[in-house]
């Protein structure tokens, strides 16, 4: 069983890692296509961005829209993910015992997802803790299936039982493994 505490420190890994990876993107790779859907890099890096405040205001009650638009970020986009990622911490920490270690996992999965997208996208893949990945494959697993997937997940692609982390969990996810994207992806 997991504590509380051991999936949040999973998440503060997860979330250093995504801000690694986005201090690594340039402004000439925005337009760049990412393996979410049809978003290009600047749009991934505004949902990611706005993520950690909605994961906050969910701790805290509320029902944030994640289908609306997140606002467009300047060019500081490391530093407000960073920033908002620390408050997603301080929030998980002021919860205590009574923090769900599902509803951590959640955010680590979220975060997984879209590092590896961006990273994939950017050509950043070196970064990409494989401990991170494995934990948000485990929760993805247990509770995503072929009925729930939305639209935010195409169906699971096949890849081999013993491919990295980074690559099963973006099967799991249903992104496509591309030999150009695939290519050094951890």
């Amino acid at each position: 069983m997991t504590t509380p505490n051991d999936a949040v420190v999973v998440l503060s890994r997860a979330l250093d890692q995504t801000g690694d990876v986005l201090a690594l993107v340039h402004q000439d790779q925005l337009t760049r296509p990412t393996p979410c859907n049809d978003w290009d890099v600047a749009r991934l890096i505004a949902h990611i961005v706005a993520a950690p405040g909605r994961f906050v205001a969910t701790i805290h009650g509320e029902q944030p829209d994640w289908s609306s638009e997140p606002p467009q970020v300047g060019s500081e986009w490391a530093q407000v993910f960073r920033s908002a990622a620390d408050d997603l911490i301080h929030t998980w920490h002021q919860q205590g015992d009574q923090a769900d270690p599902r509803m951590v996992d959640w955010q680590t999965a979220e975060f997984a997802v879209h590092t590896w997208d961006l990273a994939i996208a950017t050509g950043h893949t070196a970064r990409l803790d494989p401990e991170v990945a494995e934990r948000a494959l485990a929760f993805m697993s247990a509770g995503l299936t072929a009925d729930n997937r939305g639209d935010a997940f195409d169906a699971e692609v096949d890849v081999a039982d013993d491919a990295p982390a980074y690559h099963r969990l973006a099967a799991f996810s249903g992104r496509q493994l591309d030999e150009a994207w695939a290519e050094g992806s951890a």
